[in-house]
């Protein structure tokens, strides 16, 4: 196939990747629990860890098990384009392609290739990827925070782009380090989409707070649109109860609702069992909000595009 701006791209038109040039912003958080929450609903989901630290993996629950390859596959992929084979069923309806460290020398590799190729490098996750997209309903990326190769071989691959960002000074100044990144691909992948910017990691009071960064992000995008009206609220104790034990906010939130009661337990009908963050159900009830909100502003950009 030749690496031209007309780079085939059949099957691929729902592939969305979660980027931010900052950390912290619950880019991993999203990509598993917004991928699990359609694969309950029924959709073919694959997610494509691009993170050299291969943190989907804990959230997912399989890293450092039996199937994590902390990243050896997709790296060779990257670099020597061998077929990509996912992990199936981590959940029902869910396939993952793990990442890790061995994506740290893909992202050297990278460099080498577009030293030569510059539209090759940017295209090595399309080619990959190319294989296999017409078997999902959807295909989600996690993206890492602040490896420039392989955030723009992410971006070379997806047809859209949703971008978290927290309220603080960093989080937006990492949007603008988006745009500059957006602008690298578009000679390979013009058609390359903003589906929207999600603020994350906030607190549900804090509407002043809310509001200067509303406005900010609509002046560096010149368009309030580009916002979900929903959020993802900061709550450390399902955060990190959830990628302790490798389960999803949902799944988490399950627990929480058929745990014992304390008055079961101390009228001795029930036995204490695991101690479970409550707030999981406000986080799920935001996730459940980003899915639904991601589902319809997809739906609304591929009905623009087929008119």
């Amino acid at each position: 196939m030749t690496l031209t701006t007309t780079f085939d791209r059949t099957g691929m038109d729902r592939i969305c990747g979660f980027v931010n040039g900052k950390g912290g912003v619950l880019k991993t958080t999203l990509t598993a629990n917004v991928g699990a929450l359609l694969a309950v609903s029924g959709w073919k989901v694959l997610l494509i860890d691009m993170d050299p630290q291969g943190n989907l993996g804990l959230d997912l629950g399989y890293r450092h098990g039996d199937l994590d390859d902390d990243g050896s596959a997709l790296a060779q992929s990257l670099m020597f384009g061998s077929l990509l084979i996912p992990l199936k069923d981590i959940r029902p309806n869910l396939d993952v392609i793990p990442g890790g460290s061995h994506l740290d020398s893909a992202a050297a590799g990278l460099v080498s290739m577009g030293s030569k190729d510059g539209r090759k490098a940017k295209l090595a996750l399309a080619r990959s990827l190319s294989p296999l997209a017409g078997n999902y309903d959807i295909i989600f990326i996690d993206c890492p925070p602040g490896n420039e190769p392989l955030q723009v071989a992410a971006l070379g691959a997806a047809s859209y782009v949703v971008v978290p960002t927290k309220t603080d000074k960093a989080g937006r100044e990492g949007l603008v380090g988006v745009a500059k990144r957006l602008d690298t691909v578009l000679d390979v992948n013009p058609d390359l989409d903003l589906l929207g910017v999600i603020i994350t990691a906030t607190s549900a009071t804090a509407t002043n707070v809310h509001r200067v960064t509303r406005e900010a992000i609509t002046e560096t995008f010149g368009n309030a649109d580009v916002l979900f009206k929903g959020m993802v609220r900061h709550a450390e104790a399902p955060a990190q109860a959830a990628r302790d034990r490798g389960v999803l906010v949902h799944e988490l939130e399950e627990q929480v609702k058929a745990a014992p009661k304390w008055y079961e337990v101390l009228n001795g009908t029930a036995e204490a069992g695991q101690s479970q963050p409550r707030s999981a159900v406000n986080v799920a009830e935001d996730l459940y909000q980003i899915t639904y909100e991601l589902v319809a502003r997809l739906e609304a950009a591929e009905e623009r595009n087929a008119s």
